[in-house]
């Protein structure tokens, strides 16, 4: 069916900017937040606010938009005078006079100057919606929202939904309004309700209005009460059809796919327990080796996910595991994101392993075509018993005689693809052992990794001393140089992390070398080395491996250093422009120092210019050093969507209401009903849970087109 207003070219937009393609999807677009609309301001109150700083008690309940540096929306009524185009070339802008009866008011455009001229015309009444703003005591609105009284939508409650729209959706007439203009239509011509989505008993047992006028009053509200309900029922329904998606997939993979039982400890595990472990395991690594012997011997495949903050011995658990693998007649892989991460885990456990007689190897994309020629025959005929690698792991003409346990190191920088040809290189697949420094939130843990079994290792070993963190604003860089240079002639080492940002990235990598060459001019007496992720990776192994050594006592670096690199003799690490770091990855950096026995350092650099999300970041990481904490703040501050791992985790379908920062008690109800039903009904055969297995299948499919098509 014909939507008005919307032809081909915007039908097209829609698809490629928010991957809409019908009436379903569209109406499954949900407002992002919501303004009340209810009330119309004359021009004199917003001359006479603007000038007061918006203080008056009237707009203390519009949006909880104000801060003490910006205005909130606004809506007047009112006509435009007359047009002025002023400028030249990307400084063009068109102007337009904007009146009621009490004043008049500057509107200003920077894009599509004819089309608006075109559109709105002088003389005619329009309600305008848009932002004031205060330049050179001049009160103007950019790019404002024109309507005709006859097309302004307003509930009963004046609350209308605002759609998060791309540059190019603005651009071609289609910001938020449009969007509710087309939900409009759409439900408009939708004249019986929406079928049911939920079963009966769920519906009933937890209280939730149908789905169709949920749908209805999540678009337009008809009382603030109606939409709380409204977003109740579907958050509750979104989270609870993800877990029931994830619990029946890990029920099914359970069931159809057996384990290796490994049931004993034997010589490998036990000499090297008692004659090369020199110190006591903390109790948390202890109670971890105890829960992964207990899934590895229950004839099903470990599927374990082992969180841990930088420092706690996640590696020393994962060695553990991989000698009673051993002890069992089986292979062990350990797989990490980088050559440098998998070259320092195969040092690292070559040492640890000193004096058994244990077949360990490397293999990287680096490795030579006459060491691969050695060693892809002896992994083959079971000589090598542990194999530390890259990617190259996963290749076809890897073949292992006998291999039974996988460890992934930094899940997260592993595609799900990636992960699953592992499981082919035996007949019965693997256990899994997944480790991650990046502690990882509940809410968010049970989605990304609701198919897993969760260890968390929440103790350091003793004798750790807490990285000092440390914010000093970039004025205040020569005093920091002289503190650094104390350090350097106590012996240690520093770190300077650069941001290497994608979407800026040839001015940071400039940044990098003025870095790079300022650092040497300053500290002339030492050695300095530089690392970025553009390099080769023998370019960067080489400087890396100078660093490591202590032959340069500086190295400059980006992001690349993040995980897993370990110079215990580093106990400063500087950070650049830290304000363009988030929470999580601040932290993993950080992560670097504090590794051996001195008081280490972190330094955070920012201007004093920062916004107040900033600011908090900046406080949460001079406040604590708990990653857990940080984690659960950073999903608070930044969302879901932005923290790694989230695409490539696997999941069936993406949240389009839900909050995983905010809605934990939902997700964990939601969880805890998936479960009690696929208890009683795995296969959700029985007939009141048909609907269920309707669903869920249907959210399986990459793109239902049962509604009509948009366009």
């Amino acid at each position: 069916m014909y939507l008005p207003g919307v032809g081909p070219r915007k039908a097209e937009i829609l698809k490629k900017e928010l991957e809409i393609v019908s009436w379903e999807d569209m109406i499954y677009y949900f407002p992002y937040k919501y303004i009340d609309r209810s009330k119309i301001f004359k021009v004199s109150e917003i001359q006479r606010l603007c000038r007061t700083g918006f203080d008056s008690q009237i707009f203390s309940d519009l949006n909880g938009e104000r801060t003490e540096k910006s205005f909130p929306y606004i809506q007047l009524k009112g006509r435009i005078r007359s047009y002025e185009t002023l400028g030249e070339g990307y400084k063009r802008r068109l102007t337009a006079e904007f009146y009621d009866d009490t004043g008049v008011i500057d509107l200003v455009w920077f894009q599509q100057i004819k089309a608006i001229q075109n559109m709105y015309k002088p003389g005619t009444e329009y309600i305008l919606f848009g932002k004031p703003s205060v330049f050179n005591k001049n009160i103007s609105i950019a790019h404002p929202e024109l309507d005709t009284e006859d097309k302004f939508l307003n509930g009963e409650t004046g609350l209308q939904g605002q759609y998060n729209t791309t540059e190019r959706m603005k651009n071609a007439f289609l910001p938020s309004r449009a969007v509710q203009r087309i939900i409009t239509v759409i439900l408009e011509n939708i004249k019986e309700s929406l079928p049911e989505t939920l079963p009966n008993y769920i519906i009933q047992r937890f209280h939730v209005i149908p789905l169709d006028k949920a749908l209805r009053n999540i678009h337009f509200p008809l009382s603030t009460a109606l939409l709380q309900q409204a977003q109740y029922r579907l958050k509750l329904e979104e989270l609870f059809y993800l877990q029931l998606h994830i619990l029946r997939t890990t029920k099914y993979r359970e069931k159809r796919l057996g384990g290796f039982r490994f049931t004993q400890v034997g010589d490998c595990f036990n000499r090297f327990y008692y004659r090369n472990l020199t110190f006591e395991l903390t109790n948390a690594q202890k109670r971890v080796v105890k829960e992964i012997r207990r899934d590895m011997n229950n004839g099903r495949q470990m599927n374990r996910l082992l969180q841990g903050d930088v420092g706690s011995g996640k590696t020393l658990v994962a060695l553990l595991t991989m000698l009673i693998a051993l002890d069992n007649g089986f292979q062990a892989a350990l797989m990490a994101p980088t050559e440098i991460l998998a070259t320092q885990h195969y040092e690292t456990l070559k040492e640890l392993l000193t004096g058994l007689d244990i077949e360990i190897a490397l293999l990287t994309g680096s490795t030579r075509k006459k060491q691969r020629n050695k060693l892809l025959p002896a992994l083959k005929e079971g000589i090598i018993q542990i194999i530390i690698g890259t990617h190259a792991l996963i290749e076809d003409t890897v073949v292992f005689s006998n291999l039974g346990l996988v460890v992934i190191d930094e899940q997260h920088r592993f595609g799900v693809a990636q992960r699953a040809r592992l499981w082919k290189k035996n007949t019965i697949p693997p256990h899994i052992l997944v480790m991650t420094a990046t502690p990882i939130p509940r809410t968010l843990a049970m989605t990304l990794y609701g198919d897993l079994d969760v260890s968390i290792i929440d103790e350091l070993p003793p004798g750790r001393k807490p990285v000092k963190t440390i914010h000093i604003y970039s004025e205040k860089r020569a005093k920091l140089y002289e503190s650094i240079r104390q350090q350097l002639r106590q012996g240690r080492q520093v770190y300077i992390v650069y941001p290497l940002i994608a979407e800026s990235e040839t001015m940071d990598l400039k940044n990098l070398t003025e870095g790079f060459e300022t650092t040497k001019k300053i500290f002339p007496e030492y050695s300095v080395c530089m690392i970025h992720g553009k390099m080769k990776p023998a370019e960067k192994e080489s400087e890396m491996q100078k660093f490591v050594s202590g032959e340069t006592q500086i190295m400059v670096a980006t992001t690349v250093i993040e995980v897993g690199v370990n110079v215990p003799n580093a106990s400063v690490m500087i950070i650049e422009n830290a304000e363009r770091f988030g929470l999580s990855q601040l932290h993993q950096l950080r992560g670097r120092v504090g590794r051996g026995a001195d008081q280490s350092f972190c330094i955070l650099l920012t201007n004093y210019e920062l916004s107040e999300n900033t600011r908090r970041r900046i406080a949460i990481m001079t406040e604590t050093n708990d990653g857990f904490l940080i984690a659960e703040e950073d999903l608070k501050l930044r969302g879901p969507g932005d923290i790694d791992g989230t695409q490539q985790s696997g999941i069936a379908f993406n949240l389009k209401i839900a909050d995983l920062a905010h809605d934990g008690q939902l997700l964990s109800l939601a969880r805890d009903l998936a479960q009690e039903i696929l208890e009683d009904d795995p296969l959700l055969q029985k007939p009141e849970n048909s609907l269920l297995d309707q669903q869920l299948n249907k959210m399986n499919r990459s793109r239902q087109m049962g509604w009509f098509m948009i366009s």
